[in-house]
């Protein structure tokens, strides 16, 4: 099967940059995936009776990760871990985490600022071995996030594996981190941010953007291309209006654990909704309460070179 085509220049529009980091991080899912084969989870789910059609090799299912198939953000969670392991330094936490707070309060996200911020999160691992932050990856899975798996996703994930179907996660955690998630899962593989890595040494650059939004639904795009799937028989979940995109592409989107602007959108155009919390509170969350400041501090590790630069 041809591999996708990668593409260097370093200024792109928008549009450019969001294709080209979903083509990468297309491209980083199928490499995983053919690497070695994983085996299933034996939890079990009951479906709707309709739907996944077993034996329908050219339907697929692509899951958002985030408060979809798990309680709160991924990389919270890698970040807790990160300065765990003295990545970074306890005075940067409280600007860390008054940042964070912000982007939330303020309902809004300017540009530069999260340029920023993107920068600052590569800043962190530059310098780092792939392996090292794999291997990371492992432990902090086992650490933080094994637990906050929510059931019900975890269930509908397994009702397509069990009917022959491939189940990918589209996630903008770090590919390597989304990696881990789902070979623990038994899923297919993982569709993530992809981060320049030269002989296997992190660079501090990212390939293309971020895989949020557009970009998820260009990384589906060029994945069911490479894989020969029909995209009106495959499924995809999410919980965020962000994801519409990539929900609107395929012929059974899901709305999962939705925020107020996908569960509106949802409910207007008839998609299926699901929803596994237990308080009206998990919709606006994105941090698990029981974590506290250090997964605040965490977080996705940006502003924190931010501040040290303009220290």
């Amino acid at each position: 099967m041809a591999a996708l085509r990668w593409l260097t220049p370093r200024r792109r529009s928008a549009t450019a940059r969001s294709v080209l980091a979903g083509e990468a991080s297309a491209e980083a899912a199928r490499k995983s995936a053919e690497a070695a084969e994983t085996p299933q989870d034996s939890d079990s789910g009951t479906a709707e009776p309709e739907f996944p059609v077993h034996g329908d090799d050219r339907a697929a299912a692509f899951f958002d990760l985030d408060n979809t198939v798990m309680q709160g953000a991924a990389i919270f969670h890698f970040g807790r871990g990160l300065y765990k392991r003295k990545f970074f330094e306890t005075r940067d936490l409280a600007r860390f985490a008054w940042q964070q707070a912000w982007f939330r309060l303020a309902g809004f996200e300017d540009p530069e600022h999260m340029q920023d911020a993107r920068d600052s999160a590569l800043s962190i691992v530059k310098g780092h071995r792939v392996s090292e932050l794999e291997t990371i990856g492992e432990e902090i899975y086992d650490e933080y996030m094994a637990e906050r798996i929510w059931p019900g996703t975890r269930a509908l994930a397994q009702a397509h594996l069990d009917a022959g179907q491939k189940v990918w996660l589209v996630t903008a955690a770090p590919v390597e981190i989304a990696q881990v998630i789902a070979r623990r899962l038994g899923l297919t593989g993982a569709l993530g941010t992809v981060a320049e890595s030269i002989g296997g040494v992190y660079t501090g650059k990212l390939v293309g953007e971020p895989l949020h939004g557009p970009a998820k639904a260009e990384a589906v795009r060029a994945l069911a291309a490479a894989e020969a799937l029909d995209l009106s028989r495959c499924a995809a979940y999410s919980d965020s209006h962000n994801d519409i995109p990539m929900l609107s592409l395929v012929g059974h989107p899901y709305a999962i654990n939705p925020d107020s602007k996908l569960r509106k959108h949802a409910r207007e155009l008839e998609w299926r909704l699901r929803d596994y919390r237990t308080g009206r509170k998990a919709a606006k969350v994105g941090i698990p309460a029981a974590a506290g400041v250090g997964a605040v501090a965490g977080g996705t590790a940006a502003a924190i070179a931010l501040h040290r630069r303009r220290r």
